[in-house]
């Protein structure tokens, strides 16, 4: 049968696919809107399995906190191009919406809320459909706290959040840290918390290289701890020099505004 027009203006607003996949779809069905519409959902679903082996390098990162919640996750497509188109950022930005309503523990529990009665998962599916590009929810991380804090790098690539225990803590100070944070992607928040694989590599390789300087092996030990406490000072998020000035260490800096950081989360796309 033909369809008008404005019967493919209509299904478009609803669906957001494309011209000609709306009339297709509204041809198969007869007219039958709710037809076309599941017609676009399982083209959706089509599309995503056919991609599955390709990669989705490109997306959209995004974090938000309040009330001493704090949520980043990535959206992740194929092409630059389709990360800066409006409607994507608007569906990253709804999920990101869900999950700081109903605060999920796992990537999965976030998948499955729904938002306007379709799951996130099928939400994903469908806009893989309308773009033609294979597209996965791939990071979400959350931290709690008396205080929370978030950054979103301009270019929507990048955004950290951080925790603190105390409530009403000042805004400037904490968002520093997480500015912090994207900048100088510390790897744990202080040395205690450091995994212990991490610890005895960075040890072995402060032994080797001390071995090829020619130091006497009863020297080795000393020498690589001595590199591994350099090493505290550049990975560490506490022993960080602030990028503000470059000399203040970062708890240095929480301690004279008698604020504690508890815990932090950092979401990239970018190669680094």
């Amino acid at each position: 049968m033909a369809v008008t027009m404005a019967e493919i203006s209509k299904l478009r607003s609803m669906t957001g696919a494309g011209m000609m996949d709306c009339k297709n779809a509204l041809t198969e069905a007869n007219g039958d809107f709710e037809k076309a519409i599941e017609i676009i959902r399982k083209k959706g679903q089509a599309v995503a399995a056919k991609r599955s082996d390709r990669e989705a390098a490109e997306g959209c990162v995004l974090a938000k906190a309040e009330n001493g919640f704090a949520a980043v996750l990535a959206l992740k497509c194929e092409t630059d191009f389709v990360a800066k188109n409006q409607d994507f950022i608007a569906l990253t930005q709804s999920i990101l919406d869900a999950a700081m309503a109903n605060k999920p523990k796992s990537l999965d529990e976030l998948k499955a809320l729904t938002i306007d009665g379709r799951t996130v998962s099928d939400l994903v599916t469908d806009r893989s459909g309308i773009t033609g590009e294979k597209m996965e929810l791939d990071y979400y991380e959350f931290v709690e706290g008396g205080t929370t804090t978030a950054y979103i790098h301009p270019g929507n690539k990048l955004a950290t959040i951080v925790s603190f225990k105390e409530e009403g803590a000042d805004y400037e100070t904490i968002h520093g840290v997480a500015m912090q944070v994207a900048a100088m992607n510390p790897i744990s928040l202080d040395r205690d918390s450091v995994p212990a694989k991490v610890i005895e590599t960075e040890l072995e390789i402060g032994r080797d290289k001390a071995r090829q300087e020619g130091k006497p092996e009863n020297m080795l030990d000393k020498i690589a701890q001595g590199r591994l406490n350099k090493f505290f000072q550049e990975s560490t998020l506490l022993e960080q020099a602030y990028i503000m000035d470059n000399k203040t260490p970062i708890k240095d800096l929480l301690k004279a505004k008698g604020i504690t950081a508890t815990g932090f989360k950092r979401v990239t796309l970018n190669q680094e």
